[in-house]
């Protein structure tokens, strides 16, 4: 991983990291600053310059999965508690196919928020709320949004096999019709 003073976590995926920095704060609140382009481009070697800030706001009860565009992407939530199962769906990658489980939960008063950025070019990434409480998080992305760009794997797909917390999710109508890794990528399963 990294060492303790770093605040780039690395996690088992290639490009998948946890940006986790430090809370200035006093008796009037804190700030505090959850993407740096020079320390994050230091740490993955990806050079990433947004174009695009979105609100998302989700629903407890509800899974965003498995979506994986072609775009770098920084997802920090405001509040409730990301679960958010991410998947490496690159053929040629040595860890094709797992599942790498993250948990931020940005809503205790600790030293440090969590970030996390994902890499183009094929991880699948997954939105779920853990408890009750509805889940704002906002995402920068480094090219416009492009629905022709985005690709889905079925969140309940047998060889992924992810744990989910919830046992009858709310889904978009799309995520209940996403294919499955063996009919995306049949040359890896013969």
């Amino acid at each position: 991983m990294t060492d303790e003073n770093s605040n780039i976590i690395k996690t088992s995926i290639e490009g998948v990291v946890l940006i986790q920095r430090p809370i200035h704060g006093d008796a009037r609140g804190f700030v505090h600053e959850p993407y740096n382009k020079k320390e994050l481009e230091e740490a993955t070697g990806i050079e990433f310059n947004p174009v695009q800030w979105t609100h998302a706001y989700v629903r407890p009860g509800v899974i965003k999965a498995v979506h994986s565009e072609n775009w770098n992407k920084l997802i920090y939530p405001i509040t409730g508690i990301l679960y958010a199962p991410i998947v490496d769906l690159r053929p040629d990658s040595p860890t094709f196919g797992k599942v790498e489980y993250i948990t931020i939960d940005n809503t205790k008063e600790d030293s440090k928020r969590q970030a996390l950025f994902l890499p183009k070019g094929g991880i699948g990434n997954s939105v779920c709320v853990l408890g009750t409480e509805m889940m704002h998080y906002f995402y920068l992305i480094d090219e416009y949004w492009d629905d022709s760009k985005a690709q889905g794997v079925a969140w309940n797909d047998p060889d992924l096999n992810i744990k989910w917390p919830i046992e009858n999710p709310i889904l978009s109508e799309r995520d209940q019709n996403n294919p499955s890794l063996r009919e995306l990528f049949p040359e890896k399963f013969k």
